[in-house]
């Protein structure tokens, strides 16, 4: 493992501080963490958060919660509805311009599904990546995740509210329905 003293554990209560972790550069492509790492990591299962790394190879967990999870299954349900042909994907891992990031849905074609297979991160996002939103997400943070989702090769990102509405992006911007459902989600 390129990470042998694993400075992120301190920060989950694992492990004490050491100030060497300091030394350790965000620049330095050698040691920076990587997807397989965190697959690896026995420490990081069973963790009650969905976690991604940023650009510099960090971690960055967000908390599980019900309302959450029971947004992801209606998005689930009605991507069953609409697409019979394709996989909906639930927290898959993409390899993205800011780091691996994982959507809370992803729905993609069986061309795709063919193509790369179960690979973890994806090297491309599914057609559709959709985002659960969260009282802490900001619309910086979703900009950015959407940029980077469309930059690996999604073509609809879905931002779903604590209303549950749905707002279609394409790489041209918001749109009032999905081009790949044919009509405006609604959970």
């Amino acid at each position: 493992m390129r990470y042998p003293c694993r400075p992120w554990l301190h920060l989950m209560g694992i492990a004490p501080f050491n100030p060497s972790y300091a030394l350790h550069s965000f620049h330095d492509l050698e040691n920076r963490m990587q997807w397989s790492d965190v697959l690896a990591e026995p420490t990081l299962r069973d963790l009650p958060f969905k976690i991604e790394l940023n650009q510099w190879g960090m971690i960055e967990m967000s908390p599980a919660s019900t309302w959450h999870g029971s947004r992801q299954t209606k998005v689930i349900q009605y991507l069953t509805r609409k697409l019979a042909n394709g996989e909906i994907l639930t927290e898959p891992a993409i390899q993205t311009i800011i780091g691996v990031r994982v959507p809370d849905v992803g729905w993609r074609s069986a061309l795709a599904q063919q193509t790369h297979g179960y690979l973890s991160p994806l090297p491309l996002a599914p057609e559709i990546c959709v985002e659960v939103l969260s009282s802490s997400n900001t619309d910086a943070e979703m900009s950015a995740k959407r940029g980077a989702y469309f930059a690996a090769g999604a073509q609809e990102v879905w931002l779903v509210a604590d209303d549950s509405a749905i707002t279609v992006y394409t790489r041209d911007g918001l749109r009032p329905a999905s081009t790949i459902v044919g009509e405006a989600p609604v959970l």
